[in-house]
């Protein structure tokens, strides 16, 4: 098998993929250039790089090497084949074990030529191996799920008399408990228990935020699923303060203050290779302190771009403005919209070896290796504009802000935006037009705005509909246009989809998708800036150009079955 551009004609799989039209023999010598020589990697690299598609290439392979095909969405995860191989190796070569019959251990590739993968695990399991060709994209994502199945046990989640609830492996961050405490209220084994099965409860539901809520005469405790707000117990009001004082000390809060608001942070170690992280706040209320852990997952960063809902020009818009050296990408809209896991997303791109990458965030939500995170504390002084001005001295060439908030933090950011940096922040605005004027009322120069803010991304998250149950539902064609359709699709013909609800989803909607207005600032927005002009205009002029606002976009995301007209209305607005 060639392995570089520089040994000669072609043969086996590069010979194959060119002969078969999977990709043209200038992009398949760069490829292999690129990779160094190692043969392994040639199949992951095309595929990450989408040189060629996943299904074309596993069918080229099997042919060219008379290995079975194979798809894998067909095939249920046996944990006991699984579990034959050590997890280092499936880690390693990423390959899966799928099937054994007596002797042989049938181990699914994307490319059967990667014999030292197969003999370490003939060797480790005393099996005869036989290699079946399955797509890369798929058995990358079947072998993280198959991995983190093993690992975490996650079957132990859904039985709770399997999983030890009072001895989960808790950490939190670096602040001292103070004050008297009563240690029999705080580590009564029911309490650690109960408190224990919510959070857990919380991480299979797919919950993003518990809320622990006192009142005069009950205590209730919601989870937000799915952007929305649903009760999930009612325990005996005298167990709120109980409740709260071990969500503090898990956090290591001050437990004998009750008087203030107080942030922490809770880490819930499920197995050595899965943590999720809780940032806990507590608020007095008239009746007790109110307690919301919001859910951190960090796999939430490595999702890719694919997965967050960008029409296909829309992420092409991000991505160029990534790659470029320098200026500033504003990500907008409320709390929870998912403006964290878009930065993130894009961090993740540009986290290479050859960039210097800092952020200052307030706090921390994921941590991600290869960057240097900074928890803002303004009680020491440790502000965004500190932590901005420190960065600029550390020869950085990407700099995130968590937010900003105020005209010294804003200008900084713009400065390093025009002095060569790429700088990633958010902003609490309606919408990617208002977001321009915002800057100007914070006391920006215009200017400033126009030479260094390149993009502009508004986002909110919809209920995604249940692939498993979402029926059609007929809806008038007045309806339709009403809502914002163009009598052209409504000819056309509209199937709209809405929630009906089954076993595998709650009240017809599973997971989020998100909505987006992308505006890239042009010369021509950034003369209307310059001049004064309002949001309206700018929005009018993006228009033109054709940018898509968040109701058009949640009109897409209706029209191609993703989502509900009840939800396209809760999330935006005519």
């Amino acid at each position: 098998m060639a392995v570089s551009a520089t040994q000669g004609p072609l043969s086996g799989l590069p010979r194959r993929l060119v002969q078969d039209g999977v990709i043209s023999e200038a992009d398949l010598l760069t490829a292999l250039d690129a990779i160094g020589g190692k043969a392994a990697q040639l199949v992951p690299h095309l595929v990450a790089n989408r040189l060629g598609d996943p299904r074309q290439i596993a069918v080229a392979a099997a042919h060219e090497f008379g290995v079975p095909l194979l798809d894998l969405d067909a095939v249920d995860l046996d944990l006991d084949i699984v579990k034959l191989v050590d997890e280092k190796l499936l880690l390693k070569h990423r390959i899966l074990p799928i099937l054994q019959r007596g002797k042989r251990l049938f181990i699914a590739v994307c490319d059967p030529t990667n014999l030292g993968a197969l003999d370490e695990i003939k060797f480790q399991t005393t099996l005869r191996i036989e290699a079946v060709v399955v797509e890369q994209d798929k058995l990358e994502a079947r072998v993280s799920r198959a991995i983190e199945a093993v690992d975490t046990t996650m079957s132990s989640l859904d039985d709770d008399s399997d999983f030890d609830l009072e001895n989960l492996e808790v950490s939190a961050g670096d602040e001292e408990v103070g004050g008297e405490v009563n240690s029999s209220e705080i580590d009564d084994a029911p309490i650690v228990r109960f408190v224990n099965k919510v959070m857990v409860d919380a991480i299979k539901k797919g919950a993003s935020d518990i809320h622990f809520e006192p009142y005069e005469k009950h205590f209730r405790i919601r989870l937000r699923q799915d952007g929305v707000l649903a009760e999930i117990a009612r325990p005996p009001v005298a167990l709120a303060g109980k409740v709260a004082a071990r969500l503090k000390v898990m956090a290591r809060l001050d437990i004998a203050e009750r008087r203030i608001p107080q942030d922490g942070r809770i880490k819930m170690k499920l197995s050595k290779n899965r943590a999720i992280d809780f940032r806990v706040n507590t608020c007095p209320t008239l009746f007790g302190e109110k307690v919301v852990c919001r859910l951190l997952d960090p796999s939430s960063a490595q999702l890719g771009i694919d997965a967050l809902g960008y029409e296909e020009p829309q992420k092409q818009l991000y991505l160029e403005n990534l790659a470029k050296p320098y200026g500033m990408i504003l990500v907008t809209g409320p709390t929870g919209s998912g403006k964290t896991v878009s930065l993130y997303t894009g961090l993740n791109i540009l986290n290479t070896a050859d960039r210097n990458i800092s952020t200052a965030e307030d706090p921390v939500e994921i941590n991600m290796a290869g960057i240097n995170q900074v928890n803002v504390n303004p009680k020491v002084g440790l502000t965004f504009a500190a932590a901005l001005r420190a960065f600029l001295r550390q020869d950085p060439d990407v700099i995130m802000v968590g937010e900003v908030r105020d005209l010294e933090t804003a200008e900084i950011a713009i400065k390093a935006a025009q002095t060569g940096h790429l700088v990633l922040s958010t902003l609490h605005t309606n919408d990617a037009p208002k977001t321009l004027t915002r800057l100007v009322d914070m006391g920006v120069k215009p200017y400033a705005i126009a030479s260094s803010v390149s993009l502009i991304i508004a986002q909110r998250l919809a209920r995604r509909l249940c692939s498993n149950c979402k029926e059609p539902i007929d809806v008038p064609a007045e309806a339709l246009k009403k809502e914002g359709f163009l009598p052209a699709e409504i000819e056309a013909g509209i199937t709209i989809f809405g929630p009906k609800g089954c076993t595998q989803c709650t009240a017809g909607y599973k997971g989020r998708v998100g909505i987006y207005q992308v505006m890239p600032v042009t010369e021509t927005l950034g003369r209307i800036i310059m001049e004064g002009g309002n949001a309206m205009q700018i929005a009018e002029t993006a228009k033109q150009d054709g940018v898509a606002d968040l109701r058009q976009s949640a009109l897409k995301k209706v029209k191609d079955g993703l989502t509900s007209l009840e939800e396209l209305n809760r999330v935006t607005v005519e």
